[in-house]
């Protein structure tokens, strides 16, 4: 039997009007399973049992393939399972949701998430543009999606970047600097805003982050060596220094930056094709995301924890935990689409991620 909303009506209802349904019956769930399961009011607890069992799940695989007892195979996959939920827990961090009280734990936790996801900008300053990301989601000054490739069209440059930030930075950078320009001299943007933007482009990536990633191309590119002459063949093997150095670095790589690595291509292939870019009207909700949902993105889903299911309803209303948006995701997915938010708009990808189809127009 199909099944007819209640909201129907013979009148047409404007986004922002389907906007406040959607969010009312989405906070309505949610009070709904905190009075089913009483456990789920513990929320500094869980987000800490999370934050533990997670770090020690990946020190634990880390002394297993050191000792020879866990594959490469194994423990890549497994390594980004868990990076997965500590990036979930440092979105719950970013929006205060766990330890707001003390920050001390609070700090903690946004540091641990760090460590373990090395490959991403410090967490606080990611703070700055992920609260304007939520303010001009779709916009040329949302540089949280730009920097992950959302609005470009598909191409070797996107693929490659989709997963490095510091080399996506380095490519895009001076596309998105001219638009952040733009808007401050337009007056869409704020000088001030401008120069939290320039403070994240300087020290997102400090201390360590930047490091990793000199280690990482340090990793392919002594290999990338190793492999051309093997397949011109050619008698070289790398000289003593570089070799003693390769001792800490290959266990490193497969530890901690190849996992991430995997983990950060899934979860921003996801988002950047979620997300919609370009021609959104500006603090228009139902625009700003889709659903994505079928069953050939469950690879990339059990790497970023269901993301493109379940991010959408974020947007919609921010203030609850990742894992109670998956408990409740069923009846706030049924809400959207009667509402009209779209599901697995598959157009986007052709697109560059705009909402609507634009045959004339130029897309960087």
């Amino acid at each position: 039997m199909e099944m007819v909303s209640k909201y129907n009506s013979s009148f047409v209802l404007n986004d922002e009007q389907r906007t406040k349904i959607i969010r009312k019956e989405v906070q309505q769930s949610y009070k709904d399973i905190r009075a089913k399961y009483s456990i789920l009011k513990h929320q500094n607890a869980i987000g800490f049992f999370i934050f533990a069992f997670s770090i020690s799940m990946i020190v634990l695989s880390g002394v297993g393939y050191l000792q020879h007892n866990i594959s490469i195979f194994l423990l890549i996959p497994w390594v980004a399972f868990w990076t997965s939920l500590l990036h979930e827990l440092e979105h719950d961090l970013i929006h205060f949701m766990y330890f707001k009280k003390n920050k001390f734990i609070h700090n903690l936790m946004m540091l641990g998430v760090w460590v373990f996801r090395p490959m991403t900008i410090s967490p606080w300053l990611r703070r700055e543009i992920h609260f304007h990301h939520h303010r001009v989601s779709g916009t040329k000054t949302d540089i949280e999606e730009r920097g992950v490739t959302n609005g470009e069209r598909w191409s070797f440059k996107r693929f490659i970047t989709v997963a490095d930030v510091l080399l996506g930075g380095v490519l895009r950078g001076a596309l998105i600097r001219r638009d952040v320009i733009a808007a401050v001299q337009s007056g869409e943007l704020s000088r001030e805003q401008a120069l939290v933007f320039k403070k994240v482009k300087v020290y997102g990536m400090m201390p360590f982050t930047i490091v990793l990633y000199l280690i990482w191309y340090f990793f392919l590119a002594h290999y990338a060596i190793h492999f051309g002459a093997m397949l011109l063949q050619l008698d070289y093997s790398s000289p003593a220094f570089i070799q003693a150095q390769m001792y800490w670095i290959n266990p490193l790589v497969a530890i901690l930056i190849a996992p991430n690595f995997f983990r950060m291509f899934c979860l921003h292939f996801i988002t950047s094709n979620m997300h919609y870019f370009g021609d959104v009207e500006s603090g228009n909700v139902m625009q700003q995301t889709q659903v994505l949902d079928k069953w050939y993105f469950l690879p990339m889903q059990l790497f970023c924890f269901n993301f493109g299911s379940t991010h959408a309803i974020h947007h919609f209303v921010v203030n609850e935990t990742f894992y109670i948006r998956q408990l409740t995701a069923s009846r706030a997915h049924q809400v959207m689409k009667e509402q009209g938010v779209r599901f697995n708009d598959l157009g986007s990808f052709r697109r560059a991620n705009r909402f609507y189809e634009h045959p004339q127009l130029e897309i960087a």
